[in-house]
């Protein structure tokens, strides 16, 4: 085996936004009428498109959220972006070691994407490789989004090592045939996260970016076990 890119998710994996951004969607639920803590849309929606999350909320209540839900949670999360969103510790340096074209491929908004990875000081780094699943038809679990990313890049999917934090992230990777490593460094990660990712299709865990580099060429030189 040997890889030909690198799929960074984003929230979590590149930038520390996980728990600004479920903040951000349960104060904008809970206004609507579907009272929820940011633990509880942790629990429930880590990894889950907007659109998606959106679907679900509205099975279970019956009735339809305000058109423009999506645009009320990202006006709330860039709001906070700006004055507490913060960059993985030592996501950069990795980024700069890994010596392998590289793309994100998200479940944000192409905005929200922008935003984020731009008050992180990442989006130079990385643009203009930037995948949003607002530009396919079904997001994470399913593996749509990284099959679109690896189709931009003109890499085959079985040559591609993603980068994930969440469960259906991990999911949708597995599905799409590419080998995937688990982040769970992230403020957001509770206890046993590690061992859910690597149930999930994670070949292995590690929650130190520093600890990426190596990773990535032990995986490019098929040394990674499991």
């Amino acid at each position: 085996m040997a890889i030909d890119l690198v799929i960074f998710d984003c929230d979590g994996v590149l930038v520390d936004s996980e728990v600004i951004s479920c903040r951000a969607h349960a104060d904008v639920l809970s206004r609507h009428g579907y009272p929820i803590t940011s633990e509880q849309v942790l629990v429930r929606f880590l990894g889950v498109s907007e659109k998606d999350a959106r679907r679900m909320v509205e099975q279970e209540i019956g009735r339809n959220l305000p058109d423009d839900l999506e645009s009320q949670v990202n006006a709330a999360t860039l709001q906070f972006y700006a004055s507490d969103l913060q960059p993985i510790t030592h996501v950069a340096a990795a980024i700069g070691a890994i010596d392998l074209p590289k793309c994100v491929a998200s479940s944000g908004t192409p905005e929200k994407i922008h935003h984020g990875l731009t008050c992180a000081g990442l989006y130079d780094l990385l643009a203009p490789n930037i995948f949003s699943a607002s530009q396919v038809a079904r997001g994470k679990p399913a593996p749509d989004l990284f099959l679109f990313a690896a189709a931009q890049m003109k890499v085959a999917p079985e040559r591609c090592l993603v980068i994930e934090d969440s469960v259906p992230g991990v999911t949708g990777a597995h599905a799409a045939g590419m080998t995937v490593l688990g982040f769970h460094g992230g403020s957001h990660c509770p206890p046993g996260h590690a061992e859910r990712l690597r149930a999930a299709g994670a070949g292995l865990t590690f929650d130190d970016m520093r600890q990426l580099p190596e990773l990535v060429r032990r995986v490019a030189a098929d040394t990674l076990a499991g």
